[in-house]
């Protein structure tokens, strides 16, 4: 009988952590929808660690722009499809005394990642001339307009696209498609979405660098259904657990 009451107790405990361990571990990332912030570097896009307000490109770089449905994290955004190179983005404007050429790749995203009823404009590229001090955004602005931020100076559309939403969270498993709505809201994540990861978000002052998904990460919370303990509980449920097995033991002998 007590080998049967310790089996029985060490059984009920292990099921107990292993529900805890399964209950702490994190839930699934959510999507964003937002524009993501590159720069092109050695041959590739590398995620720009600064908001576009901030960031000033040197003569001969190339900023990267990507409208699409990504994690939350800058690192983890869709890149740009196509290459960045200068040489050939620029090829057909001439240098001017006293101004830079920032090339300028703009990725609308595809069908998949569009907001409901709109339909992405295609890819394009362009070669802004302006002042030495010029940001990213004073660069997308002129070659890129209408740009749109939120309130908060999240960059939510470029070339009027999309028309509407910004940084907008989709919760795990929404459909990404045409026709899906968002899921949790704005987010403000992204990308440069001015800031900072979703990619950083994007907007005008800076922000962590392009995700317009920061935003909606601060105000997503996990989601699923049924009871939830926390550690805490799950710790003093184990307790009692234990304690009230111990018991049966001495009661039985």
């Amino acid at each position: 009988m007590v080998r049967a009451a310790v089996r029985f107790a060490a059984g009920v405990i292990t099921g107990v952590l292993i529900l805890l361990v399964l209950g702490a571990a994190p839930a699934e990332a959510a999507g964003y929808r937002y524009w993501s912030f590159w720069r092109w570097s050695d041959g590739g896009w590398a995620y720009q660690q600064q908001g576009p307000a901030v960031h000033v490109p040197a003569d001969g770089a190339v900023d990267g722009w990507r409208f699409a449905v990504s994690p939350d994290g800058g690192q983890e955004a869709a890149r740009p499809a196509a290459a960045g190179g200068f040489d050939a983005i620029c090829a057909g404007t001439p240098a001017e005394d006293g101004r830079k050429r920032v090339a300028v790749v703009l990725d609308f995203g595809s069908a998949a990642d569009a907001p409901g009823g709109e339909n992405p404009p295609a890819p394009r590229t362009a070669c802004a001339v302006v002042g030495p001090r010029a940001s990213s955004a004073e660069v997308l602005a002129t070659v890129a307009p209408p740009l749109r931020y939120d309130g908060n100076g999240l960059l939510c559309a470029i070339a009027g696209y999309p028309r509407a939403g910004c940084g907008d969270q989709l919760g795990a498993g929404a459909a990404t498609g045409p026709g899906a709505g968002p899921g949790d809201g704005p987010g403000d994540g992204p990308g440069d979405g001015p800031g900072d990861g979703p990619g950083a978000t994007a907007g005008p002052d800076g922000g962590r660098s392009s995700d317009a998904a920061s935003a909606a990460r601060a105000s997503s919370s996990p989601g699923g259904s049924g009871p939830v303990l926390g550690v805490g509980a799950g710790l003093a449920l184990v307790v009692a657990l234990g304690a009230g097995a111990a018991w049966q033991v001495r009661r039985r002998r």
